[in-house]
């Protein structure tokens, strides 16, 4: 078994996309100096073999380009489990991951991405195409009234300490009184671990005339967002992948904002 320092995971399959994740893994490293680690998974075990050849013909082709710690990893298995297995047991900082959204039939099955990104242990940035900047400058947070929107407060602390990065916290009132008081709650908290961390950042009162993912879209096109920062629905069905939970759907954003996911913890 392979050990790693909590590695920048890259899930490849040597398409364009998984290239177009190995950009955006080179520029977090610049930041962390944290190894990288590309994963590829076969379905048999006797593609193991000519797999990791062509794995370490790309390595070497990405050393010879950049001054960058990278190692190439083939397991056995399926992209559902053996990601969220290795991330965990790897204790990975990451995982960035390119994908084309929902598409054609996945849109009637759901949006795989969703699927891979549930269960996993670190956070995940799901991206579209080749970053247009050389570090994260403005990101996007939307708040809700749920409990485990404080879970993902500390990431905003770990963004903060790689890039500097100034971060907007939108929110959407509301005029039930439950949920605005948690609301409420979930702001207070989350502006008062910013203060004492002194982290930049902005409120956005969201107007509540659209549905709210275009709202949040629509604002991360105005600041021109370098990353949007999502929680995904705990304990996540299937019947959810079928109808589009938010997170879905801003992974899916036609305008190519990589999102950052984390996944709530059973507390």
């Amino acid at each position: 078994m392979s050990n790693f320092v909590k590695p920048i995971v890259v899930p490849w399959d040597f398409s364009e996309k998984s290239e177009v994740a190995l950009l955006h893994a080179l520029m977090y490293y610049e930041f962390t100096k944290t190894e990288i680690v590309l994963l590829n998974i076969v379905k048999k075990k006797k593609e193991v073999n000519v797999a990791l050849l062509k794995l370490d013909e790309k390595i070497e082709k990405i050393k010879t380009k950049n001054d960058v710690v990278i190692h190439g990893i083939v397991e056995v298995g399926n992209i559902f489990s053996t990601i969220s297995n290795f991330l965990k047991t790897n204790n990975a900082t990451m995982a960035i991951m390119g994908t084309h959204g929902m598409k054609g039939f996945q849109k009637i099955t759901g949006s795989w991405a969703l699927k891979v990104i549930a269960g996993s242990s670190c956070p995940f940035i799901v991206v579209h195409k080749a970053p247009t900047y050389k570090k994260v400058k403005d990101i996007v947070v939307p708040i809700d009234f749920r409990a485990e929107n404080k879970q993902k407060i500390i990431w905003t602390n770990f963004l903060h300490k790689l890039f500097n990065a100034k971060f907007y916290l939108c929110y959407t009132d509301t005029t039930d009184k439950i949920a605005k008081k948690n609301l409420l709650t979930n702001i207070k908290v989350t502006t008062e671990y910013m203060n004492g961390k002194g982290i930049d950042y902005e409120l956005k009162k969201l107007e509540g005339i659209e549905e709210n993912v275009i709202e949040i879209l629509t604002l991360a096109h105005k600041l021109e967002a370098s990353l949007i920062l999502v929680l995904t629905t705990k304990n996540i069905k299937s019947i959810d992948y079928m109808i589009g939970v938010d997170e879905q759907r801003i992974i899916a954003n036609e305008e190519n904002f990589p999102i950052m996911c984390i996944n709530p913890k059973n507390i």
